[in-house]
């Protein structure tokens, strides 16, 4: 049993949480179900029988939570046929945050002393004694901050995330998050501090040297600590003015800059009580909240999720160390050193090297560097708090003696989502390019999903997130996380309708300041939730993002005018097309308002796709019709009689082929111009932000599959395989972020870490792997896999809300070989090369194509 989108039900913010289930084991469908929940109190309620298959995401059946209330959770089912129902499932436990701002007695507190803002400033932290005379039956903590923090109690770590409470658009919405935090606590003196940090809130951020103070300039904690005693007695232990504040050995940090800590400054039993440094601790200063806008989590935190050694370490005749880890990554680095009182050591980070040395040029101004000031006092284990790197390679200055790699772990930081989806094939290479798309959603999926993690940027692109969320539903459960970000899309958006470009907003002038209506980036508000509500089943998704797509959609309508074309303003187009130049990614092959139109009508055909999966009959049928309008627009002015089009680029073919633009006979001709110009360029990528995530569907759905596959293949610059050539590791900004030579593009633009142009990989998943959802959720789905290119053999699964979905195919001498999973409870028809559909139940199948074909089995 799990309760919305979280991955337990500790603290949930949702007063009825839908419920989701997996049915035994052979259980086949389910046919009926009955819930029970116990609250708290003693009271047990039972649904008694519910006649229906529904398990995802299923309404809540009893009275809604109430703040702070605990309910356990049970169900059984009914397999189709049974008489009797299953065991009841083991019990699972939901738990409601504080629902409502009257719960909240906390305030924010911070520095009792005066800063400057316009500068850096030392973190502080701050502290509060208290004592507890009788036993403890259940503690929660309840926390946020204007920043970030970790938190403390009697000097051990409550929790383990990261960058808490992530970035939200704060004056909107501010995460609290629910600790339990039982195990901390017992009869006698205790003490509760916190780690502060600047983080996005008033930290230097964004372009051009970034921009300070973007939400406010103090540095604060919200804690509320909530103890019920064995008698039902309960203290509540809140922030105010109490509490006291002292400034901590962390002497400067920063998202970009890195993180400075003097050991010298740092008393390990700071936290603890009786600490013996408390004469200079000084009262807090207090600040306001509107408690209204703190919010619960929909998603997991940030977290450490691996830890890697250093592949190679080489000293350099200067006596510093290189060090490499073999993985273009994201996080920082954990060392444990032992040195003399004030030696300085020194961590640079970078993704490449250039003749040896880090490339720190495309880091542009983010200094990604760490200080380490030792005390003294014996070894030391040391890692950064408040700040995150891109790197594959560090260079450690000042280290003393001799380093050893058991000496320094790179961590790996993530929103910790659960993985879903898997790949592999006969192509080592391919595989190789389906890794690295992982390590780029793992890099990039950091508390919002953003475009690279390394430069002076690092923001909620909304382009690249809406041609990557196939790809990103495939291979975790991210819909908690992109559900809360397309929450802060809402909150952004214009009252005209407008989406920005990047969520949450920060200023970038001149190019995105003031904010500009952009195609297939203003698209994420249509397209992103309908791509949610189609991976994950989940109709009120849709439905709480509905208004922002209609808002979306409708401006662009007014934007178009009776004509129907979007034909002015300001547009990307098709962004990185590799023939634009270094300078201008946005002066590709394509009209840019080619582009902007053709998404205009597919926008309006998904608004009209929501509208109808929510009943809304009229919507439905009013931006079907506008979508038809659209295309027709789009016929008359960018393609011809014969299907050739005004740009006769691959991008224009692939989205006017995909977005079902065409009529049939131009379908024809385009899908052979499209293969034409692809087998010109000998199969060379030719297509940018909006082409490539098309390109392979545009040939494949017009019969040039193996064509498709030829650009799959492609090792020649610009192609998918060539930064593999190259040792990549993640997927790059730049078809030639690195060239041949391994000199670095010129631009002030080339990221070695960018999921955007790996969204290819959802094509790999339902072409090549064969597993395509044809009903929300997966509760419908085909095993149709596509070989060709040479691959031999190809597995892909996924695990669906349902349970696992498993394709494994071997090319044979007659056909193929096929090893199938279907989860209990989902409707699945196998499609193989040359044969008829086959029905498959629940359960393991093999098939062989040629016996299929015969109509054997």
């Amino acid at each position: 049993m799990s309760f919305e989108h979280l991955p337990d039900g500790l603290g949930t913010g949702v007063p009825a949480p839908r419920l989701t289930w997996t049915l035994p084991p052979g259980c086949g469908t389910q046919e009926a179900y009955e819930l029970e929940l116990a609250r708290d109190g003693g009271t047990v309620h039972r649904t008694g029988r519910v006649q229906g298959p529904d398990q995802v995401l299923v309404a809540w059946p009893g009275e809604p939570l109430t703040s702070r209330e605990r309910v356990t959770v049970r169900v059984r089912v009914w397999p189709r046929g049974a008489v009797e129902p299953s065991a009841w499932s083991e019990p699972s436990v939901v738990e409601a945050g504080l629902l409502e701002p009257a719960d909240w007695q906390a305030v924010p507190v911070g520095a009792g002393w005066d800063e400057d803002p316009r500068a850096e400033r030392r973190p502080a932290r701050v502290r509060k004694d208290f004592r507890l005379d009788r036993p403890v039956a259940r503690a929660r903590l309840y926390v946020s901050a204007h920043g970030l923090y970790e938190v403390e109690i009697n000097g051990r770590r409550v929790g383990d995330e990261a960058l808490a409470p992530g970035w939200t658009v704060y004056p909107h919405r501010l995460r609290y998050r629910t600790h339990d935090v039982t195990g901390h606590l017992t009869e006698g003196a205790h003490t509760i501090g916190a780690w502060l940090g600047d983080g996005w809130y008033r930290g230097k951020y964004g372009f051009d040297g970034g921009t300070r103070n973007i939400y406010g300039t103090d540095q604060s904690l919200i804690a509320q600590l909530e103890i019920v005693h064995d008698d039902g007695t309960t203290l509540v232990v809140a922030t105010d003015g109490t509490w006291t504040a002292a400034p901590g050995p962390i002497l400067t940090s920063g998202l970009y800059e890195g993180e400075t800590f003097d050991a010298r400054l740092h008393d390990p039993d700071w936290s603890t009580p009786g600490h013996s440094g408390a004469a200079g601790w000084t009262p807090v200063r207090t600040g306001s909240r509107d408690p209204a806008t703190l919010v619960a989590p929909s998603g997991p935190p940030v977290r450490c999720t691996q830890e890697i050694t250093p592949v190679a370490v080489t000293r350099l005749d200067d006596g510093r160390d290189l060090l490499d880890f073999g993985q273009n990554l994201v996080g920082r680095l954990r060392v444990t050193v032992d040195g003399p009182e004030g030696a300085e050591i020194t961590i640079r980070h970078a993704e490449v090297l250039q003749e040896g040395e880090l490339a720190t040029r495309p880091l542009r101004e983010a200094h990604a560097t760490d200080t380490l000031i030792l005390s003294g006092r014996g070894p030391l284990t040391w890692e950064p708090r408040f700040t995150l790197h891109g790197f594959r390679y560090a260079e450690i200055t000042g280290w003393p003696g001799e380093l050893s790699p058991q000496g320094v772990t790179a961590r790996v930081y993530h929103t910790d989502m659960r993985r879903t989806g898997w790949f592999a094939c006969s192509d080592p290479m391919i595989n190789r390019l389906h890794e690295n798309v992982v390590w780029s959603m793992r890099g990039n999926f950091v508390d919002i999903p953003t475009d690279c993690p390394q430069r002076d940027e690092r923001l909620g692109w909304t382009g690249d997130i809406q041609v990557f969320a196939p790809t990103a539903a495939f291979l975790y459960d991210c819909a908690g996380m992109l559900d809360s970000w397309l929450t802060d899309v809402g909150v952004e958006q214009l009252p005209d309708g407008t989406i920005p470009w990047y969520v949450p907003v920060i200023p970038g002038e001149p190019m995105w300041t003031p904010i500009q209506p952009g195609a297939a980036w203003g698209d994420v508000a249509t397209l992103t939730p309908w791509t949610l509500y189609q991976r994950f089943g989940d109709l009120d998704l849709l439905r709480r993002h509905y208004p922002m797509a209609k808002a979306w959609v409708d401006l662009v309508e007014r934007l178009a005018g009776p004509s129907r074309l979007w034909d002015t303003g300001f547009q990307l187009g098709d962004w990185l097309d590799p023939a634009a130049p270094p300078d201008d990614p946005a002066a590709g092959r394509t009209d840019r308002y080619l582009v902007a139109t053709a998404y205009f009508a597919h926008s309006a055909r998904h608004l009209a796709l929501s509208a109808r999966e929510l009943g809304k009959a009229r919507d439905a049928e009013r931006y079907g019709a506008l979508a038809e309008e659209v295309a027709d627009a789009f016929r008359r002015r960018y393609v011809t009689d014969s299907g050739r089009m005004t740009s006769d680029s691959p991008t224009a073919y692939a989205l006017a082929l995909v977005f079902g633009l065409l009529t049939p006979r131009q379908r024809r001709t385009a899908g052979d111009r499209l293969a034409q110009l692809v087998l010109a360029d000998d199969a060379r990528i030719a297509t940018g932000f909006v082409g490539t995530p098309l390109i392979c569907d545009a040939l494949t759905d017009t019969g040039h599959l193996e064509i498709a596959y030829r650009l799959l293949t492609q090792t020649e610059c610009p192609s998918w395989l060539y930064p593999v050539t190259m040792g990549a590791t993640t997927i790059w900004e730049r078809w030639d972020s690195m060239r041949p030579d391994g000199t670095l593009n010129p631009a002030g633009m080339t990221s070695f870490n960018h999921y955007a142009l790996g969204a290819v990989a959802d094509w790999l998943h339902r072409i090549v792997g064969g597993i395509t959802a044809t009903a929300p959720g997966y509760r419908e789905f085909v095993f149709r896999p596509r070989p060709g290119g040479g691959i031999t053999w190809a597995r892909t699964r996924h695990d669906t809300p349902y349970g696992t979905a498993s394709l494994a195919w071997e090319t044979t001498g007659t056909g193929l070989i096929v090893q199938a999973e279907v989860p209990d409870g989902c409707r699945v028809t196998a499609e193989l090369p040359g044969c008829p559909p086959v029905r498959l139940g629940p359960g393991r199948h093999v098939l062989d194509s040629a016996k299929v074909a015969a109509g054997a089995a």
